[in-house]
């Protein structure tokens, strides 16, 4: 072999090496891409579920926020028609309460009335010794029909007469001087208690309003809104 054929063979040696090189390279470029992919792909996926989740998380709290803020707003609403209901029902109780302060102003039924309460007030107590007190300007109609409330009450409870003793020293406090009057006030009727004071029934009209008011809160609210509350 000359010198001619040994250069030949050595640059075939070196393009297939150089082939080699150039394919093994070719190999670790395309791989190395891959891997580039993958991983940029990886991140990539794992960035938008970081997003997706914070956006969830945000979207909950929103949602939160809007039910608390849906929940308050109707809780004030429902206050704001308690309230207006209360002070419709409040307004009607006012009104019965100014009714009541013309009762006195016709005697002869008043008197009468009086006699009643003070029969009433009798059967309650069952008592043989009484103290009464009534407004200073009742005294007279009171004093006119002590006698035959004492006959009503014993024929009724089958007792003797029982004693009764007007309190001349005590009145109920008198008919209030003006409808916007924030001072104690009595619009009629008696208070009527054992002589030891342990025992007392208020028989007055505006006691009497309030009793039946309380009864007739959940009737009334029925009546008014549909309703049947206390």
């Amino acid at each position: 072999m000359n010198d001619a054929d040994v250069a030949k063979q050595i640059q075939q040696m070196v393009r297939f090496i150089r082939q080699e090189a150039e394919e093994k390279a070719s190999e670790i470029s395309v791989s190395a891409e891959e891997e580039f992919n993958i991983e940029k792909l990886q991140l990539v996926e794992a960035e938008k579920k970081k997003i997706r989740q914070e956006y969830e998380r945000k979207e909950k709290q929103v949602e939160v926020r809007k039910k608390i803020e849906y929940s308050m707003q109707l809780n004030a609403s429902r206050i704001k028609v308690l309230q207006a209901q209360d002070d419709l029902v409040n307004s009607m109780k006012e009104d019965a309460t100014k009714q009541l302060l013309r009762v006195s102003h016709n005697h002869h039924e008043y008197k009468n009335l009086l006699k009643e309460l003070v029969v009433q007030g009798l059967l309650r107590l069952k008592e043989p010794a009484i103290l009464l007190r009534c407004r200073k300007e009742d005294h007279h109609h009171v004093e006119s029909v002590l006698h035959s409330a004492k006959q009503e009450y014993a024929s009724k409870a089958e007792v003797h007469h029982p004693e009764i003793l007007v309190d001349h020293d005590v009145y109920l406090p008198p008919a209030p001087s003006s409808h916007d009057s924030h001072e104690m006030f009595c619009s009629g009727g008696v208070v009527l208690a054992s002589r030891d004071g342990k025992i007392v029934c208020e028989n007055t009209l505006d006691a009497r309003l309030e009793v039946v008011f309380r009864k007739k809160l959940p009737e009334i609210r029925k009546l008014l809104f549909g309703q049947a509350t206390a």
